[in-house]
């Protein structure tokens, strides 16, 4: 007979500490946001602080954020999801293959496409856990097969929704229930909370801390990791798939060729917001606000005219640093 599951070895709760110190964390990214948003408000007074281009970072936030939240999920059990950009692009074409194509009702074919990058997480997570694949491989190889399956379920064309048929569908991104703030912003603050009730409140999320922590200590509590690691990689991809349904009601259509390059601004959104890329370390604020940094250093870019292959190269460097200075956080808290 298997052993009763009990409580994981790792203490649910953080040492005051350790929370102490992610607090910090997040208070210096949030600090690091309002220094960057400054500065680019320096530079161009007219344009960057009015309302349209905050509305329009926090728009474009929207996506990234999204791709966080499960990004991050996944780097605490210490893996990583590399197939959560073009996971984005395979759900927004089977969106719009639901809507579009069956003819499915708009409520429908989001829950369907935020089923299938579920499916995409389970994937992912019966490769990581059962056949005992490197995450960074099994998701590469993910994530080139979702690469490959858009441009062959979209025929390598957009798929098309129609303004006047499909208004509920773009209407979850560009509408505007709360005048000002647009629906997709709305649903990324509701994403959030789901997701901090997620890590902070229920078995998953203790579970995905304490297999980062010590996955061998949480197999000999009792607990089915590798269960539970599918469970977990089964969630992140539900964020991916509300991705993909956001950008394509965005765009209004489903661009195949999308998502590329996006897992890198998902992994530096939760690693500034003080996720740790050696696992057992989250935060779903602090992702919310490194997606936040992102999107503001890029419309910043955009608006003081930087060129478009700089601006990738400055984002690069951007990532590098955020990866070094993780590191270094790692580096300080063994010592």
């Amino acid at each position: 007979m298997s052993a009763p599951q009990t409580e994981p070895p790792v203490v649910t709760g953080a040492p005051v500490t350790a929370r102490w110190r992610q607090v910090v964390q997040q208070l210096m990214a949030l600090a690091g946001l309002i220094v960057i948003f400054a500065a680019f408000s320096f530079i161009k007074p007219d344009i960057f602080p009015t309302g349209s281009n905050i509305e329009s970072i926090l728009f474009s936030a929207v996506v990234w954020g999204l791709l966080g939240l499960g990004q991050m999920l996944c780097i605490v059990t210490a893996g990583i999801d590399l197939s959560v950009g073009t996971g984005m692009a395979l759900s927004a074409v089977m969106s719009a293959t639901f809507i579009v194509t069956f003819g499915w009702p708009w409520w429908l074919g989001v829950l369907a496409a935020i089923a299938f990058g579920g499916l995409i997480g389970v994937v992912n997570g019966l490769n990581v856990a059962y056949l005992g694949l490197p995450p960074f491989i099994a998701t590469l190889a993910m994530m080139m097969i979702c690469q490959g399956l858009a441009l062959v379920v979209s025929q390598a064309h957009p798929i098309y929704f129609d303004k006047a048929a499909h208004a509920g569908y773009i209407g979850l991104s560009t509408g505007k229930l709360i005048p000002g703030v647009s629906n997709a912003v709305v649903i990324l603050l509701l994403a959030t909370a789901i997701a901090y009730v997620i890590f902070n409140k229920t078995l998953l999320g203790r579970y995905d801390v304490s297999i980062g922590s010590n996955r061998e200590a949480t197999a000999l509590s009792g607990i089915n990791v590798k269960k539970w690691l599918v469970a977990i990689y089964a969630t992140a991809g539900c964020f991916t798939g509300l991705a993909g349904i956001l950008i394509s009601a965005r765009l209004g259509s489903a661009q195949p060729a999308t998502g590329a390059g996006y897992e890198m601004y998902a992994i530096a959104a939760a690693v500034i917001g003080g996720t740790s890329l050696a696992g057992g370390k989250g935060s779903v604020p602090g992702t919310l606000i490194g997606a936040v940094i992102i999107s503001t250093i890029y419309m910043g870019l955009r608006v003081i005219g930087v060129p478009q292959e700089w601006q990738s190269v400055i984002l690069g460097l951007v990532i590098l640093a955020t990866v070094f200075m993780d590191q270094l956080r790692n580096a300080r808290s063994t010592t």
